[in-house]
């Protein structure tokens, strides 16, 4: 398989840390951001040129417009653009969430899907290809009780995924894809002890990343899950 470029948000941990392994293992370019510095710095440290990782916030349009105007231009638009970054509220009833914790699951995992969308996207239509991958989740699909803000970002990933999937030209793809349920940090606080007896995502992203890089333009739509 030819090398991709790929750009990933949520780099640093988790998914997004096991999919750099992954992808550069198999001779891909990774173009990853997080919001940990220390950690982004590690990635810098670990993978090397022509791979590149960045330190933003994708809650922040200004943050994602700065990031795509310096990886663009030197790299070329993505031929995969993978909006992975999420957060998690703390277990809790709907009506016990704090404000600002809400506002925060909505402005990483909504908000900063399109801004990154909106900062990359124009540059995958002129190249006329590419795909993009809007992770959604198991709560994007159905629901569960101390969760609710957690779901309604999803459900709106996945409603955001099928609106654009009709927008774009021929020859790109917008997919929203369900992981699968793994022992991630987030897992973890949601299922305590419990996740532990899940896929590890390391494990999980030896069969996610080859599953990515076969996805094309007739995928366009599509709501797709990670075989496991």
């Amino acid at each position: 398989m030819p090398a991709k470029i790929v750009v990933l948000t949520g780099a640093t941990r988790g998914l997004g840390r096991a999919m750099v392994e992954e992808f550069v293992r198999l001779g891909h370019t990774v173009l990853g951001c997080g919001r940990s510095s220390a950690e982004v710095e590690q990635l810098r440290r670990t993978f090397a040129s022509p791979h590149g990782f960045s330190v933003v916030d994708v809650a922040s349009d200004h943050a994602v417009k700065s990031w795509a105007e310096q990886v663009l231009p030197s790299h070329g638009p993505p031929d995969l653009l993978l909006n992975n970054a999420a957060i998690i509220n703390r277990n809790a009833h709907v009506w016990d969430v704090p404000e600002r914790e809400f506002s925060a699951v909505i402005d990483v995992n909504v908000n900063g899907t399109v801004n990154v969308i909106r900062h990359f996207l124009p540059a995958m239509i002129k190249g006329k290809r590419g795909v993009v991958v809007n992770f959604s989740s198991g709560w994007g699909r159905s629901t569960d009780a101390e969760v609710a803000p957690y779901c309604a970002s999803k459900w709106a990933i996945e409603g955001l995924t099928q609106a654009m999937a009709q927008e774009l030209p021929a020859g790109l793809a917008a997919v929203a894809l369900n992981p699968g349920i793994i022992n991630t940090q987030m897992l973890q606080s949601c299922f305590g002890s419990s996740a532990a007896g899940y896929v590890s995502p390391a494990a999980w992203a030896k069969k996610a990343v080859p599953f990515l890089l076969k996805l094309g333009a007739s995928d366009n739509g599509k709501q797709l899950d990670v075989p496991l």
